[in-house]
């Protein structure tokens, strides 16, 4: 009986060290709103997990039970095997959100000084200012600032202590092209070295070129989840572009048709299937012009997979 209870000790703690954090059949309710609804999810040694989802999907409410931020209604929420609120886990996870305020009299160099100073294994200095790219900047006041400036720096204050794991929310807002690959760096840089990063993000070329795994969270639900080619393979969808005289509500008119931009003279279209969206368009518009038809990317498939959800929940309801 001792042996067989012992294996099964070494059974889940074997499963445990695969998984850094996670949610169990968590639920989350702010008053009569419902925030998660039994939401089960897993960030595991050395990934990139990026959580995406429309505003309001829920993202937000999982990192702040995972930071230890909330207790859950119901399920269990674990980090690095145990309590989130436990103060050895929280000394092991950094976090850069986009709420929050920081001194903006102080220095960068101070700010990383003051950070670094609450762990017991902070980086070096000049490593954290290298990573965020922010060596010619550590002596000058937050206050002082850009707004892509300032995300960087708080990028700085998220890894300064070397964290295993790191919570990622929004970090390339306001961002240039630049500055934003060179963050894209400092991230695939820490997990080279075997840390674990949960993303939030909107730029969903940003999910797609540093995830390991992506979940897509609809209405307090993770609906998809995959690695970003097989997340791209759950849906058929395929982006047109054309020169058409239809005006854009009349696109969307059309069966199978997801989205439409304007883009300049040219409209694109984001269609499940693009064969009977394109005879549809023959048949409405015998101007019609320019026509190209390319495979769908995340972007595609993200709102493919909220709008499909959001419909079946209206059925539902």
């Amino acid at each position: 009986m001792i042996a067989t209870l012992e294996k099964a000790q070494q059974v889940e703690q074997a499963a445990s060290a695969l998984v850094v954090a996670s949610l169990a059949g968590v639920t989350q309710n702010y008053g009569e709103v419902c925030a998660l609804r039994n939401m089960t999810f897993r960030v595991g040694p050395g990934q990139v997990v990026a959580l995406l989802g429309p505003n309001g999907a829920g993202k937000t409410t999982a990192v702040k039970l995972l930071l230890g931020l909330l207790e859950p209604n119901a399920g269990r929420v674990r980090v690095f095997g145990g309590d989130p609120t436990n103060p050895q886990n929280r000394m092991r996870t950094g976090a850069m959100l986009q709420v929050g305020r920081v001194p903006e009299t102080l220095r960068i160099r101070e700010h990383i000084d003051l950070f670094s100073s609450y762990y017991a294994s902070p980086l070096p200095i000049e490593e954290v200012l290298a990573a965020a790219g922010l060596e010619k900047l550590a002596d000058r006041k937050f206050g002082d600032l850009s707004g892509g400036q300032r995300q960087r720096t708080l990028f700085a204050l998220a890894i300064c202590g070397d964290p295993d794991l790191l919570f990622l929310d929004e970090p390339t807002a306001g961002l240039d092209v630049e500055a934003r690959r060179a963050l894209w760096d400092g991230i695939r840089h820490l997990v080279r070295r075997g840390k674990s990063v949960l993303l939030t993000t909107h730029y969903l070329e940003e999910a797609d070129a540093l995830a390991d795994r992506i979940a897509v969270i609809n209405q307090g639900t993770i609906i998809a989840e995959g690695t970003p080619a097989e997340i791209k393979a759950q849906t058929s969808g395929k982006r047109i572009r054309c020169v058409t005289s239809l005006d854009l509500k009349s696109l969307l008119q059309i069966p199978g048709v997801i989205d439409v931009k304007q883009d300049r003279n040219t409209v694109e279209i984001q269609a499940r299937e693009a064969e009977l969206v394109v005879r549809a368009l023959l048949n409405r518009d015998s101007t019609l012009s320019g026509l190209e038809i390319t495979a769908a990317g995340l972007e595609e498939a993200f709102l493919a997979l909220t709008q499909d959800n959001n419909e079946n929940a209206n059925r539902q309801n």
